[in-house]
């Protein structure tokens, strides 16, 4: 995954009243943690944290009073409403630095005939990975499965480098046969003249 640049700013104002103005300016307050050091508390512009935070688990470089910093996002707080980002927490990382996060599972291919669902029972597997090879998502075959079928985290191919955390024994995706609509036998009948 190819590390997104930003521009960010130390943040030296605190408070409700020094975050709405943070907002207002186009700007998101943040704070990076790890390794230790003490968090840094920054802003970010609005709109290109935005964009960058569309790729899960994106690797931001952050360009901070001329030094570089590498982040993974950690959470991410947004409106209720207008769904904007609101505050933003990252992870310091460093090159080789093995991380856990989440990682979206997609799926490929079609069931066998005969009208099965699909159930996807989780839809992220936690994952083991170096911070600059984090993968997207993991992709899952279901081409022909039938009724009764199930798919497990342990059964899931994972990229070269990269370990599952979530339980072996957990079940990502199950195929289940169609529910029969009970026929009303009163609606068979006629009455009787």
């Amino acid at each position: 995954m190819a590390e997104i640049k930003i521009a960010a700013e130390v943040r030296n104002t605190f408070g409700k009243g020094a975050s709405r103005q943070t907002r207002r300016d186009n700007r998101v307050p943040g704070v990076v943690y790890g390794h230790g050091a003490e968090p840094l508390h920054i802003t970010l512009p609005a709109h290109e944290l935005m964009m960058a935070l569309k790729t899960s688990n994106a690797l931001l470089s952050l360009q901070v009073d001329g030094k570089t910093e590498l982040v993974i996002p950690k959470a991410i707080q947004r409106n209720a409403i207008r769904r904007n980002i609101t505050h933003v927490d990252l992870l310091s990382v460093k090159l080789g630095e093995k991380v856990t996060v989440d990682v979206s599972v997609h799926t490929e291919g079609e069931l066998a005939p005969g009208g099965n669902l699909l159930e996807n029972v989780l839809n992220t597997l936690s994952v083991e990975t170096e911070a600059t090879h984090i993968p997207s998502s993991v992709t899952v075959s279901i081409a022909g499965l039938e009724a009764g079928a199930t798919i497990h985290a342990k059964d899931v191919p994972l990229p070269e480098g990269t370990t599952l955390v979530t339980d072996p024994e957990a079940v990502v995706i199950q195929v289940l046969a169609p529910k029969e609509e009970a026929v009303s036998e009163t609606a068979d009948e006629t009455p009787e003249a």
